[in-house]
């Protein structure tokens, strides 16, 4: 067996630019075990995506303990579809999927331009005031979730705590948590799970065009989902519909920023290019770095054999900079066609959001680009100290 360097996600450099390391192991040719995560890791694209797609390896939930502590936490991921496997996942998903086309994902292209519009408008609001306003708070994260609550039918003037819960939530994916983090998860959990449950309550006695509404009417072959699965399914909705989101555009938008020439042809031609660049931006720096399966029975992957028992984890941000796939893979083009990336999984577990948060993308950066042509970063952006959810703190920006 060739040696492969070490890789470690608590090092300060790969968590700030993981690409170089993520260079060097991809030489090894197969996934490799790393000794501090306990489990494999597979950093080529065709390794990557067999973990995805290979019916051998699956996502086994196993609950936090002490249970009494993590009960709210340890049934909203039991009951939620990424935490599943067939036949339960199966089930969740033709459910979840029926009140998702109903909902008609596409028919809220005008709304979505309407609101990017509206924090636009707030974006020249604080240029002409101060110089510069901050692409992230100010335009990347509020938009997504405006719109996931928009679908779900969240009212307006109780938006405010879902980004905070659904980030205290999505830091339990990460390695370096601390007993805090895991503290206001916890409570994250319960507050956010009794407010669905609220929510879905009103909407049994005031149905509305929404997907909450849709969730607890939805029927398929003669289930319903239980209460518990309808609010781990929103949860899930929630924070996986615009984490993502929020952290592809503000990491594509530096990417952008970095590559002028990019910008320019964005500008030139926005709608034009909206689909390519869109996918360029999800492909060159991955919001979503790494997904845990675990081994069913003995599987090979890509020449290493996982054991019964044993996890790996399909490096998202890798397998999309592997040059056997991309030509020029450290190139950010945004014509780049085809652009067969991995961004949103694959398999049963591809992002069930992805086409919302593709439509999102697709409509707020050629709508940027329209009403800020000159822009530019101000200053240095502030990058989340995260390795498993890569993104942007804040992107100060002028024009």
């Amino acid at each position: 067996m060739t040696d492969v360097p070490a890789f470690s996600i608590d090092d300060p450099a790969t968590v700030a630019d993981p690409y170089p390391a993520f260079t060097q192991m991809r030489a090894a040719g197969r996934p490799v075990w790393n000794d501090d995560l306990g489990m494999w890791l597979a950093f080529r694209h065709a390794d990557a995506n067999a973990v995805l797609r290979d019916r051998s390896l699956g996502r086994v939930w196993r609950a936090r303990v002490p249970e009494d502590a993590w009960e709210t936490f340890n049934w909203l991921h039991a009951d939620a579809l990424l935490e599943n496997e067939p036949p339960k996942h199966t089930r969740l998903r033709r459910l979840v999927a029926a009140a998702f086309a109903r909902g008609n994902i596409d028919a809220r292209r005008p709304r979505i331009q309407e609101l990017c519009a509206d924090l636009l408008d707030g974006c020249a609001t604080k240029l002409a005031a101060t110089g510069s306003f901050d692409a992230i708070a100010d335009y990347a994260e509020p938009l997504p979730v405006l719109v996931i609550a928009d679908l779900l039918g969240v009212p307006d003037d109780e938006i405010g705590p879902l980004r905070p819960w659904s980030q205290a939530i999505v830091k339990m994916y990460e390695y370096d948590r601390t007993a805090e983090d895991d503290r206001r998860a916890e409570v994250a959990c319960r507050e956010f799970a009794a407010y669905v449950a609220e929510l879905v309550e009103r909407r049994r006695v005031e149905p509305g065009d929404d997907l909450v509404t849709h969730l607890a009417q939805v029927e398929a072959e003669g289930e319903r989902l239980t209460a518990h699965e309808l609010a781990a399914t929103v949860v899930l909705l929630l924070n996986a519909g615009h984490e993502a989101t929020v952290n592809g555009f503000g990491n594509g938008l530096v990417a952008l920023m970095d590559h002028r020439d990019q910008w320019d042809r964005v500008v030139a031609d926005p709608w034009g290019l909206a689909a390519t660049a869109v996918e360029e931006m999800l492909r060159y720096d991955t919001p979503s770095a790494l997904f845990e399966r675990t081994a069913l029975a003995d599987v090979e992957i890509g020449g290493s054999t996982i054991r019964e028992g044993q996890k790996i984890a399909a490096l998202l941000g890798s397998a999309n900079r592997d040059p056997e796939v991309f030509a020029d893979a450290d190139t950010f083009d945004v014509g780049r066609d085809p652009n067969p990336h991995i961004a949103f999984g694959a398999g049963i577990h591809f992002c069930l959001g992805g086409p919302l948060a593709r439509l999102e993308m697709q409509q707020s950066l050629p709508m940027l680009a329209q009403r800020f042509p000159s822009l530019e970063v101000l200053g240095t952006p502030v990058k989340r100290s995260t390795f498993v959810l890569r993104g942007y703190d804040t992107v100060p920006v002028t024009a």
